[in-house]
């Protein structure tokens, strides 16, 4: 039987689609996250990025790999449903934690986050991922969207810096331009959100969401996990996050000493 959060429906869909909506994964925790998310920005880490160019308004903050020095983050992680409910939705037996992320735009941030896949960022390959984006304030219009069923697609696509625009890596004839899902009349899959709520995807999902430029600033824990699938893998160039020092092997599953599994069955 899955997770009480979860219906045999949302497994089935999140196979089939790449992406659910989860109400209420953090409904509990959202004061702690964002407690967590205000020590994180007074506070940032070292890949803690401010994501606008000179004289765009408002602020697009956004920083990674957190949760072993932020209390409240890991409190959460460690004490949730969140990795059994991603054990479910992978269909595996257990589930890894890779990394947190927290991404904040300020009102009036008209920027959006551009379109991507996760996937070809990260060391990992395998089918069974999953990120999980949850909003600490309610969402519409800046909500994320999703593209059902790109983690199915033949290439990947095309990894970018989200300031400078640049190619992430040098080999760009082994990904597919970045589509326009808008434009080409893609299947988008969005969601209005309350605090608390998660839109769960998987690493290969097409995503993106629109600026904030409602009159309430937009906060955004992510979390992503791996199941039993998963695999470190080499990159063309530095991945992101690039965990400096992890000396695994083409093949290797992630040392559980720095990715902790969260849950077996």
């Amino acid at each position: 039987m899955p997770h009480p959060l979860l219906t045999q429906a949302d497994i089935d869909d999140y196979q089939r689609n790449g992406v659910v909506v989860v109400r209420g994964l953090w409904a509990d925790q959202v004061e702690t996250l964002r407690a967590g998310v205000a020590r994180n920005m007074s506070e940032p880490g070292p890949y803690a990025a401010e994501n606008l160019k000179e004289g765009e308004a408002g602020r697009f903050f956004d920083d990674y790999c957190n949760w072993q020095r932020i209390p409240e983050f890991e409190e959460v992680i460690r004490s949730s449903a969140v990795a059994e409910v991603a054990a479910d939705l992978m269909r595996s037996d257990s589930a890894q934690l890779f990394h947190d992320h927290v991404l904040v735009k300020e009102p009036g941030t008209s920027k959006p986050t551009p379109w991507h896949q996760d996937g070809p960022y990260y060391f990992v390959e395998g089918r069974q991922t999953v990120s999980f984006w949850s909003p600490l304030d309610p969402v519409r219009e800046a909500t994320l969207r999703c593209v059902a069923g790109s983690h199915l697609w033949e290439k990947p696509v095309l990894p970018t810096r989200w300031l400078s625009e640049e190619d992430f890596y040098p080999d760009a004839d082994a990904y597919m331009p970045v589509p326009d899902p808008d434009a080409e009349g893609m299947e988008v899959r969005e969601w209005a959100l309350e605090p608390g709520d998660a839109v769960a995807f998987n690493f290969a999902v097409l995503h993106g969401a629109r600026g904030n430029d409602s009159p309430t600033r937009r906060r955004a824990f992510s979390l992503r996990l791996v199941g039993d699938d998963a695999r470190y893998t080499k990159r063309p160039g530095p991945t992101s996050p690039p965990f400096p020092g992890h000396d695994m092997t083409e093949g290797q599953r992630l040392r559980e000493d720095w990715f902790p599994v969260l849950f077996n069955r």
